[in-house]
């Protein structure tokens, strides 16, 4: 079974698919497979691979945290982590927040195709902000950037009391230390991080606590984010 990798990993701490989310993510690896002949959606096309440092990666955090209620993902780019995470618990609320059009139709293709709901935002994350009275349970962000220009992104959706998850690596302790300034301008704190070996790298799972609504200013336009991170 191609899925068997996956299934090996999830069992390691007592989660099993059932044969229903086991079709889910091979239509998943092949819909990613085929698509990626004609847009960049990934560099990792072995299905192995696909199945270990994409799926079981994007699950991570699910070993960890209770994830529940609304969950937004910012710049999910093919779909990580919130299409694995809606797959293992379909009674997540999910929402993408995804600016790249060629991007978006992947995710509407795939998101049809595996029938889950999820809704699809064509929007950057500071004109999103502006349209949605929504506050979510959790926001989530994959994306290659550092700590400070995430969490100034994520953390003005994220409702009080609620959290921002991050994905990080191995240099996960560097990036926290350069965050001081914007968990304390954004009103967030660093309540749990959790570390987990993943073919000999090591992800680490940041779970930031917002305690006070964020500045109706944040986020900035995202050139003056990078530019000049909090």
């Amino acid at each position: 079974m191609e899925a068997q990798g996956l299934i090996n990993e999830l069992a390691k701490h007592e989660i099993v698919l059932n044969e229903r989310q086991i079709a889910q993510f091979q239509t998943y690896r092949e819909m990613l497979q085929e698509y990626s002949k004609i847009m960049n959606l990934t560099a990792i096309l072995d299905t192995q691979e696909i199945y270990i440092k994409h799926f079981y990666d994007s699950l991570i955090p699910a070993l960890f945290i209770d994830l529940h209620g609304d969950l937004l993902d910012v710049g999910a780019g093919a779909g990580f982590p919130s299409i694995p995470l809606k797959i293992l618990n379909p009674n997540l609320n999910v929402t993408i927040l995804e600016p790249n059009n060629k991007r978006v139709r992947f995710l509407t293709d795939l998101c049809q195709k595996l029938e889950i709901n999820v809704k699809i935002v064509e929007q950057r994350a500071e004109d999103y902000i502006k349209e949605t009275t929504q506050r979510f349970d959790f926001t989530f962000a994959r994306a290659v950037a550092n700590l400070p220009v995430l969490l100034e992104l994520c953390l003005p959706f994220v409702k009080v009391d609620g959290y921002f998850i991050a994905l990080k690596g191995q240099k996960y302790q560097e990036e926290l230390d350069e965050s001081k300034n914007a968990l304390n301008v954004l009103n967030a704190t660093v309540s749990e991080i959790h570390t987990l070996e993943l073919e000999d790298a090591q992800r680490a799972i940041l779970k930031i606590k917002k305690l006070k609504a964020t500045h109706p200013k944040y986020p900035r336009n995202f050139g003056q984010i990078k530019k000049k991170p909090l």
